[in-house]
């Protein structure tokens, strides 16, 4: 679910359906409209065109192992949410379909998605899948779990490291950087036109051939940072938060710090509105290592470049979020036992080639555990070396799901989050100032627990 059901920082936002014009909706059942005749299962998804690609390569071959139902791909990369937003409100909701995990809240308590959890023992293939990754609407019920997982990553030039003269991150969470660690490396590939470093005599910043990073700015980035410092974005209650604490500003401070003190990430003001790509500046040289999603293993490993990828530096205890949008059936599908055969279906590696591509990781705990079907998908040009200690041991035992996915309220929490964190990306206004103003905010009604994980509290 490259950029998709695992989204970056420029996510879609759910809008609302009162923003659709009546030409629009208009539009939508060409949208839906089937081609052909007799039963059809609709499979809404956005993605990019490689997303596409794979999907309708799996959705043909799931379509050969039906005899009297079509299988059509709703190939959706505009405008997502809305349009899925008017089909539910127009009865029309497709069978399956990806959707974002506020949205799919928001469905599920409406009774426009299954409960999956009256399946768990008639199909393993749901059940036994990671506790973390399943998302519950009560205590009793839930709509699943994302097609596939995701966690965050360091990803590194190993050209920079080695005209640095520096070791390349460590690929193992017992031996996780500390964040001086990270800064120190990012300093020593960080070099201005003239070749000289921040800590240097005459570097001129406003002249930079390489950045040592990029700030972790996105909340999917600095939240494995936050965990690791020991502390929450909210207490355990999910009422209070804990972002104005020591711990918490410490965190970001470092983040500002990195662009405005040790000048070896660029600032806002230096990325621009139309900032190039992680991957395209990797490769170029243009930086030397940056956290990003485990998706972008797609494209860095079809890049022209040797890279690396290290678990994340820690503040204290090595930590990183895992996340994972929504994948869901509607509840009124006339098409059940399909449905839930290709719930199932779309997540095995063995058929999907996204994993393999380094696009998607399983859901399913048997993928990470079984050495013959952990090879299934990691074994090939796409997953360096280090891949298993970097990210699958890594995300079985130091992964926690993103707040974001779990969190009641997050839509109305975003809206505030959001601004804050450009605030303080300035540099121009104290951090513990606006966290404090938005703790304030945020604690006054805002903020309103956390979806429930039966299957987390009981294990």
């Amino acid at each position: 679910m490259h950029r998709s059901l695992i989204h970056r920082p420029t996510r879609r936002r759910a809008l609302a359906l009162g923003g659709m014009s009546a030409a629009a909706l208009a539009a939508l059942p060409a949208l839906s409209a089937c081609s052909g005749s007799g039963p059809t299962l609709e499979y809404m998804f956005w993605g990019s065109t490689g997303e596409q690609e794979a999907v309708e390569t799996m959705l043909a071959s799931f379509q050969e192992t039906q005899e009297d139902l079509s299988v059509k791909p709703l190939y959706t990369p505009s405008d997502y949410d809305t349009k899925l937003n008017a089909l539910v409100a127009s009865k029309r909701m497709p069978d399956v379909a990806y959707i974002q995990n506020m949205m799919a809240y928001r469905l599920a308590e409406e009774g426009n998605l299954l409960d999956l959890s009256q399946y768990f023992e008639t199909y393993p293939g749901i059940a036994d899948r990671l506790p973390a990754a399943f998302s519950f609407w009560d205590e009793e019920h839930t709509f699943g779990t994302p097609a596939a997982l995701e966690i965050m990553c360091l990803f590194s030039n190993k050209a920079a490291f080695a005209d640095a003269g520096i070791d390349l991150p460590p690929v193992t969470a017992d031996s996780a950087w500390t964040w001086d660690d990270f800064v120190s490396a990012a300093i020593a590939m960080t070099k201005d036109q003239s070749g000289r470093g921040p800590d240097e005599n005459g570097f001129d910043p406003a002249s930079i051939a390489r950045f040592g990073t990029r700030a972790p700015t996105w909340s999917g980035a600095w939240y494995g940072l936050l965990l690791s410092a020991g502390v929450d974005v909210v207490d355990e209650s999910g009422t209070t938060t804990m972002l104005n604490s020591a711990e918490a500003v410490a965190v970001f401070q470092g983040i500002v710090d990195l662009m405005h003190v040790h000048r070896a990430a660029p600032s806002p003001t230096q990325l621009g509105n139309n900032a190039p790509g992680v991957v395209n500046e990797l490769a170029a040289d243009r930086l030397g290592m940056a956290i990003d999603g485990q998706w972008t293993l797609l494209d860095i490993s079809s890049a022209d470049f040797e890279f690396g990828i290290g678990v994340l530096p820690s503040w204290g205890a090595p930590t990183t979020a895992s996340m994972g949008g929504a994948i869901g059936i509607s509840a009124t599908t006339e098409h059940l036992d399909a449905a839930l055969d290709l719930y199932v279906y779309q997540s095995q590696p063995e058929q999907v080639g996204l994993f393999a591509s380094g696009l998607w990781m399983p859901v399913e705990e048997k993928y990470y555990t079984d050495p013959e079907l952990l090879a299934l998908w990691t074994d090939n040009d796409a997953h360096p070396e280090e891949y298993r200690t970097a990210v699958v041991d890594y995300t079985l035992g130091n992964s926690t799901r993103y707040f974001a996915e779990r969190m009641k309220n997050f839509e109305a929490i975003d809206k505030l989050l959001t601004p804050a964190i450009e605030r303080i990306q300035t540099g121009e206004e104290k951090v513990q100032d606006v966290m404090n103003e938005l703790a304030e905010t945020l604690n006054d009604g805002v903020l309103q627990g956390f979806y429930p994980n039966p299957l987390l509290d009981a294990s």
